[in-house]
């Protein structure tokens, strides 16, 4: 969640609403909740008036998250909403519904189900919750073969990626873990596997390889990476597994790419996370992961609760929400089946496609993402010298669209890109209508001056200063060259953070 700041009572912390001024008179105050209650009609008028300057879903190409659903789902979740997901005594046929998710999931990842190795997995508010959850139960396993071994256990590290959502970011802060990145190159935005195992070790928890990279959309190559993992753990006696975020790209590759190896056919593959509300087609609030074996999930990590009405056992960092996504996912399922599915999703890629051919065809544009990956396109200017794709970002946004612009991670800082995500329903006409409304800002921003070359004249213009200070022609404590250019820099970068507000 969004992190809110307090404000006091001022005279203009209040709202006025012309048309809920025929149920009353008094403006409503911002910050403090008001004195009195108020018509229903006048209270939906006042918050669906400021709702309205909120961005239109559909056209928020910036999101993987799920902006359409049929409207017998829309009624489904409406009706299940008091339902709380995890009162199982009281609503039985709710946790069944899940199960029977979670199983429909395992399978489509080839989970081993038999007396061996069985699956297990929960459903959790999203991908960020999933991953926490499977990194904890990485990091017990860990603590408690090194215990066993009579080695330290207090220094536990994970392998991922520069390029990894910033859910791993806090996985690592909030539970103590050492976050080793593997960094990026140019032309190379995934995790290479042979840079990844070098910085193994014998602390590390698991290495987190990632399907469908939220900069570019592309597939790490978890195959090569368990392979190389296999021979590690061999030579060195460690045994050390994989987790794969599939937030993505999980209900993408097995109904494009069936024979691509990326889930639990590796035998490294422990744990897989999955997002419901992404390419599951869900509304926001629903997230999977799945263990291989009940071995790779602690005992100690599940609580039973009795309070409810009978023995429930959980593992969550959440607790009480409503059933509607649940439901909602079960609803995809059975209504689409893996015919849809993958009819969904070869849409989604032909769509990409024509997206892709037309940003070509201006001449303006390198296409950084792959064939093969999640239905997006990532694009970066051929010539950044005049003009940026920060200004082509927010000169989409007079048409309504919004468009990310955002910088590469470590080592690949320099590249500037925008990136459309495809989704569901983002049709080949709003395809089209979104190439039109490119070229014209295009046109527009070369008839302006060049933000790029302004900017270097105002830093040419700083610099000589300072190299005039020194000869005594300006005041002394003028900020030397370098103090200048780390200026100039740390703009674009916090320019460059509030652009990537939405990016994931």
């Amino acid at each position: 969640m969004v992190i809110s700041t307090t404000a006091g009572d001022r005279a203009d912390h209040f709202l006025d609403c012309t048309f809920a001024s025929r149920y009353v008179r008094n403006p409503v105050p911002k910050f403090m909740m008001p004195a009195t209650s108020q018509p229903k009609e006048a209270a939906y008028q006042i918050i669906n008036d400021e709702l309205m300057l909120d961005g239109a879903p559909r056209l928020n190409l910036a999101s993987f998250v799920t902006t359409w659903m049929e409207p017998e789902c829309d009624k489904l979740m409406m009706a299940s909403m008091n339902k709380n997901y995890v009162d199982m005594d009281e609503y039985p046929v709710t946790t069944e519904l899940q199960n029977r998710c979670v199983n429909m999931i395992a399978n489509l990842f080839n989970a081993p189900i038999g007396a061996a190795e069985t699956a297990v997995g929960v459903g959790t508010v999203g991908s960020s919750e999933a991953i926490m959850l499977a990194g904890l139960a990485f990091k017990r396993k860990w603590q408690h073969r090194r215990k066993l071994e009579g080695k330290p256990y207090d220094k536990p590290n994970i392998v991922t990626g520069a390029n990894v959502q910033v859910c791993w970011e806090k996985f690592a802060r909030y539970f103590e873990v050492e976050l080793k990145e593997v960094k990026l190159s140019e032309g190379y935005y995934v995790m290479d596997p042979v840079k990844a195992v070098e910085m193994v070790d014998e602390n590390t928890i698991c290495v987190a390889a990632i399907l469908g990279s939220t900069l570019t959309g592309e597939f790490e190559d978890v195959k090569l990476l368990n392979d190389l993992l296999i021979k590690k753990n061999k030579e060195t006696g460690w045994e050390t597994p994989i987790h794969v975020d599939a937030a993505s790209g999980g209900f993408i590759a097995p109904f494009l790419y069936p024979e691509l190896e990326w889930d639990f056919r590796l035998p490294l593959v422990k744990s897989i996370n999955v997002s419901g509300h992404k390419y599951g087609l869900v509304y926001a609030g629903v997230g999977w992961v799945v263990w291989r074996s009940k071995e790779d999930l602690p005992d100690e990590l599940v609580f039973h609760i009795n309070y409810l009405g009978s023995d429930q056992p959980t593992f969550t960092l959440n607790f009480s929400k409503g059933s509607s996504q649940i439901i909602a996912q079960y609803y995809q399922f059975i209504r689409l089946g893996f015919e849809g599915y993958k009819n969904v999703m070869e849409n989604c890629m032909d769509n990409t496609r024509a997206l892709k051919e037309g940003l070509e065809k201006t001449g303006r544009f390198e296409i950084l993402s792959k064939d093969i990956g999640v239905p997006l396109v990532a694009f970066k200017l051929k010539d950044s010298s005049k003009h940026t794709v920060f200004e082509i970002a927010d000169s989409l946004r007079k048409f309504g669209w919004i468009v990310p612009a955002y910088t590469m991670p470590a080592n690949a800082e320099h590249i500037a890109v925008l990136r459309v995500v495809v989704r569901e329903d983002f049709s080949r006409s709003l395809a089209e209508r979104l190439l039109s409304d490119i070229d014209k800002v295009l046109n527009e921003i070369d008839t302006l001056p060049s933000r790029v070359s302004m900017k270097a004249a105002h830093v040419t213009a700083t610099v000589d200063e300072v190299g005039n200070a020194s000869e005594g022609m300006v005041k002394p404590g003028k900020k030397s060259v370098d103090e200048i250019q780390r200026e100039v820099a740390a703009y674009w970068r916090n320019l460059v953070e509030r652009k990537r507000t939405g990016v994931c």
